[in-house]
């Protein structure tokens, strides 16, 4: 099944695009790969990154729009990461990256693609167990800067995945969302502010 991968807002990839031609931010972003790509390089795949701050005591996970990650293409494989974070100003490039991330969220978009049912990628980040997550949302439709994790949509937790959680296995977010609260997530995350 082949993903809805929603397009990112145009002046984030404007952002990523005047980055990746300007020799000073992609020297100073202290990424090996992507000073040693041999060719042109290229942003895909844009995901929205949401963050999980808390739960409600309904049970509903509530996320934020933190930013869109764009993966950096040199031939056939991801080389880094760039990132675009919302100011009052509108959407601007943050940093570029690398690390086991790109690699594993290139994997679980790979993974992903064998799901049947329909579903729009995003990320998750959990910051209180220091996870990130492909998000696979079920209704492809939705705007990909808001919503929240339906008990029906999947997770799959990226490699490196905190200790007791395996990465790259689907999980309902019906099924992992108790284990993350079992696993000790602060209570800030898992109540409703007073």
């Amino acid at each position: 099944m082949p993903l809805h991968v929603p397009p990112a807002p145009a002046p984030a990839l404007r952002s990523v695009l005047t980055a990746l031609s300007s020799p000073t931010a992609v020297r100073e972003a202290r990424t090996p790969s992507l000073l040693r790509a041999q060719g042109p390089v290229t942003p895909e795949l844009p995901l929205p990154v949401h963050v999980l701050d808390r739960v409600t005591a309904d049970g509903v996970p509530a996320t934020r729009l933190t930013g869109w990650r764009f993966l950096i293409r040199c031939g056939d494989r991801a080389v880094a990461a760039a990132e675009t974070m919302l100011t009052p100003d509108g959407w601007a490039f943050s940093h570029f990256f690398e690390g086991p991330y790109v690699a594993s969220t290139e994997r679980a978009l790979r993974q992903s693609e064998t799901v049947s049912q329909p579903c729009q990628p995003r990320l998750l980040s959990v910051p209180g167990l220091y996870m990130l997550t492909l998000w696979l949302h079920g209704d492809r439709a939705a705007d990909a800067s808001a919503g929240h994790p339906a008990p029906a949509d999947l997770l799959i937790p990226l490699a490196p995945a905190p200790p007791g959680i395996a990465a790259h296995r689907a999980h309902r977010v019906a099924e992992l969302l108790p284990a993350l609260t079992h696993r000790g997530t602060p209570v800030r995350l898992l109540r409703s502010p007073a």
